[in-house]
């Protein structure tokens, strides 16, 4: 029995097409590792608190925390970092569910990647090398090449880095564009094309899901 660990990051629920990708990827995985577990993590509902990563690297580094600080108790940062952590390398495969804000990552996902990176373990890429990690990305805008926005998602190539590069896992990405066509004046003519991106990033998710689950459990591919 193998653990997915689900990280959703929309401040949406309802209309999320990150959230919608991440459901495709997790319904083919189950459908082949139905007696496979879950675990969620919610960052657009339940964001890591303010200050744990500040409180953490202040108190590596034997800085003096400012009096006034939002989250200076370090028994409590620590004991958010340490389920956060735990949990992580705990998965077998993660799944992953980012849109696009503001050409970036929003504020809550780069808290909780930067309490993934006060682990000197994850750091050297030894824990979770090699280990599954599904990206079901969601951007409002295109930004691919000879686009406008050409080179301004500025997410998608930090996530590769980090989870790729740094943590040294195994990544798949499913990326829907013009997400934001269907209610945003002026797109309207891309809306079409904003339905075949979806279409295909879901099945792109699906098969990334069908494709981890069987590999961790040792299925034919």
């Amino acid at each position: 029995m193998t653990t997915l660990l689900r990280v959703d990051a929309s401040i949406r629920v309802d209309g999320s097409v990150s959230r919608a990708l991440a459901d495709s990827a997790e319904a083919a995985w189950r459908a082949e590792h139905p007696d496979g577990v879950v675990v969620r993590r919610d960052l657009g509902k339940h964001p890591v608190p303010a200050g744990v990563w500040q409180t953490l690297i202040t108190d590596r580094f034997g800085w003096e925390a400012p009096g006034d600080a939002e989250f200076a108790d370090l028994a409590a940062a620590n004991a958010v970092a340490e389920e956060i952590l735990t949990e992580f390398k705990a998965a077998d495969a993660v799944l992953l569910a980012v849109p696009l804000y503001n050409y970036g990552i929003a504020q809550h996902v780069k808290g909780w990647m930067d309490v993934l990176l006060t682990d000197q373990g994850l750091q050297r890429g030894g824990d979770v090398a090699g280990r599954p990690l599904i990206l079901t990305l969601a951007r409002g805008g295109g930004y691919g090449p000879g686009t406008p926005r050409e080179g301004w998602d500025h997410a998608t190539p930090y996530l590769e880095r980090i989870f790729g590069e740094v943590f040294q896992m195994d990544v798949h990405k499913a990326e829907a564009e013009l997400t934001l066509a269907p209610v945003t004046p002026g797109m309207e003519e891309l809306i079409e094309a904003a339905k075949e991106s979806e279409k295909a990033a879901l099945d792109h998710a699906g098969r990334h899901g069908t494709q981890v689950a069987r590999r961790l459990t040792g299925a034919a591919a």
